[in-house]
């Protein structure tokens, strides 16, 4: 796997779809989002620093919990061309 931080990549944002999770499961913070998860703590640590991607197992269990398509998930991790710049 490559080692530089997937931050490079222009539209990837996975704040904003992990955000959107706790907001809409009404969660206190990333520990709490990681048990509904059912995930170490670190990964979405590791998620939130752009060293580890959103792969699909876990953005499958995104779409269980929080019932967000797998297209408005995509949507939060995107930028949105206004943004970049």
């Amino acid at each position: 796997m490559n080692t530089k931080l997937l931050s490079s990549q222009k539209h990837y944002n996975p704040n904003r779809l992990l955000d959107a999770i706790i907001e809409k499961l009404q969660l206190k913070n990333d520990a709490a989002l990681s048990r509904a998860l059912e995930v170490a703590p670190p990964v979405i640590s590791k998620i939130r620093h752009y060293t580890l991607p959103i792969g699909a197992t876990i953005l499958l269990r995104m779409h269980e919990i929080s019932d967000l398509s797998i297209r408005e998930m995509r949507e939060l991790m995107s930028f949105k061309e206004t943004e970049t710049q």
